[in-house]
């Protein structure tokens, strides 16, 4: 990846990310990411092909995370992903970049939203092939975005210590 392409990816990640889609125009990504429209142009037909590139970006880092810490069997390995999601989520206060994406581009229709709703599907595909049968994976991906959200709004390691528990509880034999 040309070092132009990805400098515009990770700035208007950051920008999109702290402050939303809409908010945010080619104009403050170009400046800060110091690159013409030229070479934009060059690299993404559309601001949309940009933020599905930026999402694509994030989706691949995250799931990398997760995979480099998945355990061999099913309770460790649950434990483990929520660790993982836990560095994730103090990484990121912000709650889910997907979710709000999908908030702002709001048709089914809409590329942007489709990928949204395919990471989230995606998560549940992911523990699926990680030990878990469909209906855990479900609750997984539940507790996973459950902890995304609240850690918004609650003390991060409250939220953190009752993800574990929960998941310790659920796989208890």
């Amino acid at each position: 990846m040309s070092k132009k392409r990805n400098d515009l990816i990770e700035h208007a990640e950051r920008l999109f990310y702290e402050n939303g889609f809409h908010a945010v125009g080619l104009k403050r990504v170009l400046k800060e990411a110091n690159v013409s429209l030229m070479t934009m142009y060059n690299h993404f037909d559309s601001k949309e092909a940009l933020i599905l590139e930026t999402l694509k970006k994030r989706e691949n880092r995250y799931f990398s995370l997760l995979r480099e810490t998945a355990a061999e069997n099913k309770e460790s390995c649950a434990l483990s992903l929520a660790e993982a999601h836990f560095k994730w989520i103090r990484s990121y206060r912000k709650g889910c970049m997907f979710l709000r994406a999908k908030e702002e581009f709001p048709s089914a229709e809409n590329e942007i939203n489709k990928y949204a709703v395919a990471h989230k599907k995606l998560l549940i595909s992911f523990f699926e092939e990680h030990h878990f049968n469909y209906p855990e994976a479900t609750r997984l991906a539940i507790l996973f975005e459950g902890a995304t959200a609240l850690s918004e709004v609650l003390d991060l390691e409250a939220v953190y210590s009752e993800l574990m528990f929960t998941i310790q509880n659920l796989f208890e034999k």
